[in-house]
């Protein structure tokens, strides 16, 4: 049985190894990111393992053309996919959980650092100037966290959160208990209303699109940290800049921005950034950008990789998927 796999990177290598042994299956390296340049390479594979690098209709028909009948992106979201297409021409789709740890950590850290104003704090810092106006911070014993998302991540935020004294507010379609220990469901206008600080953690969705925007950020506390290490999709980035500009947003910390694809993960230090919008949310002191790595540690990185290939040999034989999306 062969498994097609694009966009490894060298630090997948010996967990793609580890688990073609374990599944008794043959990977085919097929080549870079994905494209009708090299889509002939999946030949032969009915499944294939990607990353999150757009896989357009004219792609899945390519794809479709060549054998393959199944898709797993080593993601939990799988918006870089159009779903739609898939499934007129019959392609399935799945995608894959990971250790939430590695979310929930890094969103802490982000929130730590957009309420202590440590970009400022280190900017200046790396110039000698160790000054301390304009960089006095806020203790999260004294804040409202908002949580809108409180799925495997959302809830082990919250989680972490309790240990800090801060009062947390959640949002969700489906409450659960765990969460109701720790914090407090309330509807979205009530959440935006009181929270000092509001993280994001959910899917990509057409509902969801733009979730954070002028209407929502009017609704808001003046001075608001915002938080996403979800999807960049979820806020609308022009007027999230023009709230940083005129001050009604704090501060923000992001891990995820719109239109992030094919910069994020390259070397660009030589290029002009072929994205303006987050040009500017990296020249503001008060707004942290980190490319997309919030889940990047080594216990999410295997758990990513051998729950793609797992999932690939289940569809080829027929078996039970847990990743299947549809």
């Amino acid at each position: 049985m062969k498994i097609g796999v694009y966009s490894e990177r060298p630090d997948e290598r010996a967990f793609f190894d580890h688990a073609a042994q374990a599944c008794g299956v043959e990977l085919v390296m097929c080549g870079a990111v994905p494209d009708l340049s090299n889509c002939r390479a999946a030949e032969g594979c009915r499944a294939l393992s990607i990353i999150t690098t757009p896989v357009p209709a004219p792609l899945l028909d390519a794809f479709y053309a060549a054998g393959v009948r199944y898709i797993s992106t080593r993601t939990v979201g799988y918006d870089h996919i159009d779903v739609a297409h898939a499934r007129k021409i019959g392609m399935h789709i799945g995608n894959v959980s990971y250790s939430p740890d590695s979310v929930a950590d890094y969103t802490v850290m982000m929130i730590l650092i957009a309420v202590r104003k440590l970009k400022a704090i280190v900017t200046r810092a790396q110039g000698q100037d160790f000054s301390l106006g304009g960089v006095r911070g806020r203790e999260l014993r004294d804040l409202t966290v908002g949580v809108i998302g409180t799925g495997r991540i959302g809830t082990c935020v919250v989680r972490r959160l309790a240990g800090f004294g801060c009062r947390i507010l959640a949002c969700d379609l489906r409450e659960n208990d765990a969460v109701r220990q720790a914090a407090e469901y309330v509807p979205p206008d009530e959440l935006y209303r009181r929270s000092d600080v509001i993280t994001l953690h959910m899917p990509a969705t057409e509902d969801n699109y733009h979730m954070i925007g002028r209407e929502s950020l009017g609704k808001m506390k003046k001075e608001v940290c915002i938080v996403n290490t979800a999807r960049g999709s979820l806020i609308d980035t022009q007027a999230l800049i023009e709230a940083l500009e005129d001050g009604r947003v704090g501060a923000a910390a992001l891990d995820v921005v719109e239109n992030e694809a094919g910069l994020y993960y390259n070397d660009l230090k030589c290029v002009p950034l072929k994205n303006r919008e987050l040009a500017v949310l990296r020249s503001f002191p008060n707004t942290f950008v980190t490319p997309h790595t919030a889940f990047y540690t080594e216990h999410a990185v295997r758990d990513m990789v051998e729950y793609s290939v797992r999932s690939c040999a289940s569809f080829c034989r027929g078996e039970d998927n847990p990743w299947l999306v549809f």
